[in-house]
C-alpha cells in the first residue's frame, strides 16, 4: 500500500487549522530534505497553501 503524500498531509493540516505554524513548516521543510525531490501532488498542495495564504485565508503564525 502507497503511503499518502507526507507534505500534502501536512497542508492539509495547515488548511484544516487555517494557520501556518512553524511546527508545521519545519515539518515540511524536513520533509522536503528528507525525500530529495518533490512529488507532483506535494508540489500542487504547497501552491494551494502559498495561494490560499496569499488571499489572506491561511495565517503565518511566528514563533513565541
Amino acid at each position: 500500500m502507497h503511503a499518502p503524500a507526507p507534505i500534502r498531509r501536512l497542508v492539509e493540516k495547515a488548511l484544516h487549522i487555517r494557520r501556518l505554524t512553524p511546527e508545521i513548516e519545519n515539518e515540511i521543510n524536513y520533509e522536503l530534505t528528507r525525500l530529495g525531490y518533490i512529488s507532483d501532488v506535494d508540489y500542487e498542495a504547497l501552491e494551494l497553501l502559498m495561494s490560499e495564504m496569499d488571499a489572506g485565508r491561511i495565517k503565518l503564525v511566528p514563533n513565541l
